[in-house]
């Protein structure tokens, strides 16, 4: 496999006006991916349809209009569907049978960041190999399609109804949210017009924020990457739950009454614990993050249990190869491919609930059973030259806290991918484990 250029792990994505995600390359884009789609999708009835969402950046308009002109020059057709969330855009491609959707987002990060992805047909993320087509078309130079051939685009505005009765769908019909107090966060992002909807339409009671973003205010201080905002007004409103969702909603955090945060691995057993009393479970995919107490409780239920590169694009090959149904990061991207083809926050929220409903005991007594390991992670500096893999005082040190923590704990050791760094982590039964553990790594000498 050929190493790609502009796609990493999740899409283009960098800095408005920087290289990649400015208006000349998303025309390019746009382009280079309507031929490529027109070419695989040459022998079905009519043109080629994409649709394209985005979240409440600014700078969304500027890459909607630059990737519908590239598409339309291509001769593909164009559904544009404004703010709409990630897993929306999977959800409306598959059932529309489009040849594919785009999404304009950045995710998590802030609002000057901006990203562009693509899902298949199928709303999985696009293969390697038509991600590696695109990259190939991008160093063609355009030709557009003669003026019959040019691609039409037109508004869709019922998107965001269809993808609220998506949702509500993959809740059980025999359950509903009466009597439950929610506060939900939609960080200012794509959900911010769907989320609230969602769960007040099952019937809860919902205090809605992070509903009111400006072009700039997405992620800012609100939403999953800072549940703790989140923790003080579910407290300040009396709420039973908070649900956070990240600006584009496809990762989750919760917090209880008590203000307590609940992260991603949490919440993911709380799902699978649910899936099991109602048939068994075959395994469960995690990443390198996920927490040695949860691999240690779901071993412990017999279900199997496995292990991917961080980032929910690798948790989905690793659940297709075998097989399986759920599986999850930490940060908050869950997959659930018995309700839907890709990460969800909403949904995966809703099938936390519905386990709630269902045993009626509150979300820590639902996770009473799963007790999660002290985890510290130390970022050090890394030389350049430096083998760090096959660096005898590391290997050492490692094998040193390893024998040490037993099968009470673990050890992870990955370089950063964005900086010269070497990031040390330590999973243990106790913190003063973990602590010892950490001071073993880095008082190893990594400048040579």
């Amino acid at each position: 496999m050929s190493k790609k250029k502009y796609f990493g792990t999740d899409g283009v994505r960098g800095l408005v006006g920087g290289d990649v995600i400015n208006a000349e390359f998303a025309l390019r884009l746009g382009y280079a991916a309507g031929k490529v789609l027109a070419k695989e999708h040459s022998t079905k009835r009519g043109r080629p349809t994409v649709l394209i969402g985005k979240d409440t950046r600014i700078s969304g308009y500027m890459l909607e209009s630059a990737l519908e002109a590239g598409f339309a020059s291509a001769g593909v057709e164009v559904l544009l569907a404004g703010p709409l969330p990630t897993p929306a855009v999977a959800y409306l491609t598959r059932t529309w049978r489009l040849a594919a959707g785009i999404v304009i987002s950045a995710s998590h990060n802030p609002y000057h960041d901006n990203g562009i992805k693509f899902f298949s047909s199928q709303g999985m993320k696009l293969p390697d190999a038509t991600q590696e087509a695109i990259e190939a078309a991008l160093d063609e130079p355009m030709q557009c399609v003669s003026s019959e051939q040019v691609g039409r685009a037109r508004r869709i505005d019922d998107a965001p109804g269809r993808y609220i009765e998506f949702c509500k769908s993959t809740f059980p019909s025999d359950l509903d949210l009466d009597g439950l107090k929610l506060v939900v966060d939609a960080a200012n992002g794509a959900a911010y017009h769907i989320a609230p909807h969602v769960f007040r339409e099952l019937g809860a009671q919902v205090h809605a924020v992070g509903v009111s973003p400006n072009g700039f205010n997405i992620n800012e201080g609100v939403g999953a990457l800072h549940p703790d905002s989140l923790a003080q007004e579910v407290k300040a409103q009396g709420a039973d739950l908070g649900i956070a969702l990240d600006g584009d909603a496809d990762r989750i955090q919760m917090v209880d009454a008590q203000g307590r945060v609940y992260n991603g691995d949490e919440l993911l057993y709380a799902v699978v614990r649910e899936r099991m009393m109602r048939g068994p479970v075959e395994g469960v995919v995690g990443t390198l993050m996920t927490n040695y107490g949860f691999e240690r409780q779901i071993k412990k239920l017999g279900i199997g249990f496995e292990r991917a590169q961080v980032g929910d694009r690798y948790v989905l090959e690793q659940l297709r190869q075998r097989g399986w149904l759920y599986g999850g990061e930490s940060s908050g991207h869950l997959l659930c491919l018995d309700c839907h083809t890709t990460g969800d926050g909403i949904i995966a929220g809703l099938q936390v609930l519905a386990a709630l409903k269902r045993s009626g005991e509150s979300l820590s007594q639902w996770l009473s059973d799963l007790r999660m390991y002290p985890q510290l992670m130390v970022n050090v500096p890394l030389t350049e030259g430096v083998d760090w893999k096959n660096h005898a005082g590391l290997m050492s040190a490692q094998q040193a806290v390893e024998t040490m923590l037993g099968d009470s704990g673990r050890v992870l050791i990955r370089a950063s991918g964005t900086e010269p760094k070497l990031r040390l982590m330590v999973e243990a039964e106790s913190q003063e484990l973990a602590n010892r553990g950490i001071e073993m790594l880095t008082a190893v000498d990594l400048s040579r």
